[in-house]
This record gives structure tokens, C-alpha cells and sequence, in this order.
């Protein structure tokens, strides 16, 4: 049964529930569901227990170390953790471990919180998808035949399924919103820095790293503990000195635009009809005008495209060129056609990149949030890149054909959520993107959680409030 972060933390501190009952009960459903999900690639069990037993003695002596106590995550194995094996999602380096953690880590372990283990990921992040060659294919709880999206594939599925409380993801093209689009749980990627990222990524300029939580309201206690600055990112944001908790927005004066589409894609006839209900359920529970738009954007494929690309070849070349190389077919093709990109290109793409995201921060001039699918189509089939006959802008990067909504704000730098709008017909979420100008968090958050308070926007199963809407 999934649980929220909030209510788990108060049942520990308040001595209603273990820290040692908790880890139990996600260790047990890991080893229910994780055979089916594939969402965790690495389990410390032993760990896990002898911590969660710390934790309980702490307590008892009314010694909480923060406002996680005792409360399991699940850390997506592109972050480090000190002396355990981060493989990345690759073969390459399945023996890797580090001799540090990452700061988001270790801010989550400094407020109490447990890691009980690392969860699957694509290789090196390179895929919007669930598919890996290394783990095997991460599915949605939802259907195990679908994928749970990517990369962030592990963390949104062993958070949806009930195996633990709380993940962290990281986003460069949509990577915490996808999987969360298709498992119906929220997930804000924040403004570009807001919470330090390490260790170094070869597309810095469009990766951010967060948590995955059932909730908006989940979700900002930990931004709470995450964001500020730490020396090991360079382009990590001062503390902006706020409470995400306690942040409040004044709804009726907000300026809210609604894009049924951008760049003209098609969206599913289904997302377009929960998404559609949504905007209007939005505009019932607070009584305020949305404006529809069709923002004159152009898609930014290219400029992604080389930035993503070029990026990761690069830092990656020698190892893929190497005798014995063991990456996978689709990260190995990344680094071969990056081989094409040369300094010109990638330095016109991050002038364009400059361009692009000085014209979406001008439309924010006018407009505090901006709502658009998070995602144009359903769940596909977990062994698929991208659904058949659908294709893409990319040469390279097959699953940007299904994803048109995500990568821009990755450019752009905003904070950018999808929060569960509804299901369709066939019982599938769908999601809802919010996106608010640059540096925005709070609003973002606040006004995502009046969503889910005041207008019902869930989709989780369990202890939490379901959303099931009538089928027409």
C-alpha cells in the first residue's frame, strides 16, 4: 500500500508506528513486487534493519534527527552513494563504487531518512524510456505490460507499488515528469540548480536532481531539505530563504494559460479528454479564468539534441572506444553519432539554447503558471523505446518523438511538475504538466497542492484519495 512521506514521518516520530515495522513492510513488498516491476537493482537489507533499529532507540530517548526520521528511500543509481556499487544502469560499470555521496543524499540521511536500496535506471540516463539492457525493463504498477517511463523508471515504480514511501530522481529531459506522468504520482523538476546536483554531468546546463513523491505536499518537505547551495555544484542556487511547506498562493490573482498541445503535436485523443476535464475542474474548485494558448515556440529539438548528445559522447567516448566496451546498443549508438557534432554545433546550440529560453522567460512575463500534458500519449509497451509508428525530430534520441512537452523547460531552466490529472478509459494516468517562470518553486508547489487539496487532482491507489473518472 503506498504512503505518503508526511504521514510515515509523523507515525514514527509520533511513536505510532516503528522505523523497524516501516523498513519491514517495503522490504517485503520489494520482495513481492520488485520480481514483477524490476524497479530495485540493489537491496540493503541488513542496512536497512540496523539503521531502522538506530532510528526507533533515538526515539525513544527523544533524540529525532529531522524531519525524516526512520523514513525509507529509494536513491536512483546515477547518485552516489559512499562504498555501494552505482552502477548507472550499465555494464560498463557494474563494479563502480564510489568513495563519496552525493549532497541529495546526504541531506536526506542528515533529516533521518533510511536509503534501503538504489533503483533501476536506463544506461547513463540516456532514455525517456523504462528499457534496459543491463537491469531489464522497469514496468508501471499500474500494468505490468507498460513501461513506467524514464529514466527515473525504478523510482517511480517502487514509489507507486508501495515499496517505499519516497525516491530520488533526476531530470534532464523529462525524466522525473515522464515516469511520473505514467504512474500517476507527482514530481516537480525544479528550477535549473535549486537543489545542487553531483557528481558532474556532461549536460549540466539541463540536468536537475529531485525527489518523486505521491504528493506536492510530500514533495516540499523535501525540497525543504534539499535545496541550497553546495560547493561541489558550481551552479547551485542560494537558499532562497523559503518554506516550501508553508507556501501559500493566492490563486484567484494568478495568471494561468493552458496549452492543449505545443509545436503542433498530436495528443491522444484520452490525454487530451482527462486534461481537458482537469483545466475545467481546476477552473470550478477556485473560480478563476484560464487562458488558452498556442504559444508561437518552436520545438528545440536540435538544441537538445546536441547538447544531450554531444555531452554524453564526449565524456563517454574513450570508454565506448575501448577495447572490450560493454555499453549498451542504444548508448553505444549516442557516443558513435556524436562523432558528427563539432564545436561549431555545440556552440551554436548553447547560443540557441540562450535564445530559445529568453523567449519562453518572456511569455512568463505575462503568465505565472503555464499547464500543458505532461505527456501526449499512454503508457506503450515496456520493451519499446517509443511506441511503433511513432517517430521522431531525433536522429538519436527516439523516445523525444513521444516526449515534445518535457526537454524544452530542461533548456529553459523552469520549474516545471506533472501532478496526476486523471485516468483514462483504460485506467491509465495521465498527467498534468505545471510550469511556473524561473525560479518560481514555491508557487509551483503551492499551487499544485491546492490542486490536490481543494480540487481532487489524485490518482494513487491505496490510503490515498482515488480519482477514477467516468468514461464517456
Amino acid at each position: 500500500m503506498a504512503k505518503s512521506v508526511t504521514k510515515t514521518a509523523r507515525e514514527i516520530a509520533r511513536g505510532e508506528q516503528s522505523s523497524r515495522s516501516i523498513v519491514e513492510s517495503c522490504l517485503s513488498a520489494i520482495k513481492t513486487k520488485n520480481s514483477t516491476l524490476n524497479a530495485f537493482s540493489d537491496i540493503y537489507e541488513d542496512e536497512a534493519l540496523s539503521l531502522a533499529e538506530e532510528r526507533d532507540a533515538e526515539r525513544k530517548k527523544g533524540e529525532l534527527r529531522g524531519s525524516l526520521h526512520g523514513v525509507p528511500v529509494g536513491v536512483k543509481d546515477l547518485f552516489y552513494i559512499k562504498d555501494r556499487r552505482t552502477a548507472r544502469g550499465s555494464a560498463a560499470f557494474s563494479e563502480f563504487v564510489p568513495s563519496e555521496t552525493a549532497p541529495i543524499v546526504e541531506r536526506l540521511e542528515a533529516a533521518g531518512a533510511i536509503v534501503i536500496g538504489k533503483t533501476t535506471t536506463t544506461e547513463m540516463g540516456w532514455s525517456g524510456s523504462s528499457v534496459s539492457e543491463y537491469y531489464g525493463s522497469t514496468r508501471n504498477p499500474w500494468n505490468a505490460q507498460l513501461t513506467s517511463g524514464g529514466s527515473s523508471s525504478g523510482s517511480a515504480s517502487a514509489l507507486v507499488s508501495g515499496m517505499v514511501p519516497m525516491t530520488l530522481g533526476s531530470d534532464g529531459g523529462g525524466s522525473v515528469r515522464i515516469p511520473a506522468a505514467f504512474c500517476g504520482h507527482f514530481a516537480l523538476k525544479g528550477s535549473l540548480a535549486r537543489i545542487p546536483t553531483y557528481p558532474w554531468s556532461a549536460t549540466e546546463m539541463l540536468s536537475h536532481a529531485g525527489p518523486m513523491t505521491l504528493t506536492a505536499t510530500d514533495s516540499a518537505l523535501l525540497f525543504d531539505i534539499l535545496k541550497g547551495p553546495d560547493p561541489r555544484d558550481h551552479h547551485a542556487l542560494p537558499d532562497d530563504g523559503l518554506c516550501y511547506c508553508g507556501a501559500e498562493v493566492d490563486m484567484a490573482r494568478l495568471r494561468v494559460a493552458y496549452a492543449p498541445t505545443l509545436f503542433g503535436v498530436d495528443v491522444d485523443d484520452e490525454v487530451d479528454r482527462v486534461i481537458r476535464r482537469a483545466v475545467q475542474r481546476l477552473k470550478d474548485a477556485f473560480g478563476i479564468a484560464v487562458e488558452a494558448v498556442s504559444p508561437d515556440w518552436v520545438d528545440p529539438i536540435k538544441i537538445f539534441e546536441t547538447l544531450w548528445v554531444a555531452g554524453r559522447g564526449v565524456a563517454y567516448g574513450k570508454k565506448a572506444n575501448g577495447a572490450g566496451s560493454s555499453f549498451g546498443s542504444g548508448f553505444a549508438n549516442l557516443v558513435r553519432q556524436s562523432c558528427r557534432i563539432d564545436l561549431e554545433d555545440y556552440l551554436d546550440a548553447t547560443k540557441a539554447r540562450a535564445v530559445y529560453a529568453a523567449g519562453v522567460h518572456h511569455f512568463f512575463e505575462r503568465f505565472d503558471i503555464l499547464l500543458t500534458p505532461t505527456i501526449p500519449i499512454l503508457p506503450f509497451d515496456a520493451e519499446l523505446e517509443a511506441p511503433e509508428g511513432m517517430g521522431s525530430n531525433s536522429d538519436v534520441l527516439p523516445w523525444t518523438g513521444w516526449t515534445p512537452f518535457t526537454y524544452p523547460f530542461n533548456i529553459t531552466g523552469n520549474p516545471a511538475a506533472s501532478i496526476p490529472a486523471g485516468l483514462s478509459s483504460t485506467g491509465m494516468p495521465v498527467g498534468l504538466q505545471v510550469i511556473g517562470r524561473r525560479h518560481s518553486d514555491a508557487t509551483v508547489l503551492a499551487f499544485c497542492r491546492d490542486l490536490e487539496e481543494k480540487a481532487g487532482f489524485f490518482v494513487m491507489k491505496g490510503d490515498l484519495p482515488e480519482l477514477v473518472e467516468a468514461v464517456e
